[in-house]
């Protein structure tokens, strides 16, 4: 895959390492096909995502423009979420990571390289 290898940060303390894909191939497989994922994925200019073809459960939380979590959802194998007008972004991970994380609704993440 194509992708810039990054971390996530929230509160000065690393919650995981972060793919962010490069190219509109790589955005649209995302997880697609992988049988676990230890780390977070971000999908930018995103207000929603899929499961469709997923063989597990994601956490999703959409971003807006400040990276500010906005929303958060744990999202079942071959589901749809409804768009979030207001999320600029979406951050997922493999279901049960966001709490592992601690990860909540108001949290600042940062991405960095």
């Amino acid at each position: 895959m194509d992708r810039d290898e990054c971390w996530l940060v929230h509160d000065g303390r690393v919650l995981a390492s972060l793919e962010i894909p490069a190219t509109r191939r790589d955005r649209a497989r995302g997880l697609i096909g992988r049988q676990s994922f230890d780390g977070a994925i971000l999908l930018t200019r995103a207000r929603s995502v899929h499961t469709v073809g997923m063989r597990f459960d994601l956490d999703i939380a959409l971003l807006d423009v400040d990276n500010v979590v906005i929303k958060t959802l744990r999202l079942h194998r071959n589901r749809i979420s409804a768009p979030i007008l207001r999320a600029r972004s979406v951050l997922e991970a493999e279901a049960g990571a966001f709490g592992n994380w601690d990860l909540k609704i108001g949290d600042e993440l940062e991405i960095r390289t």
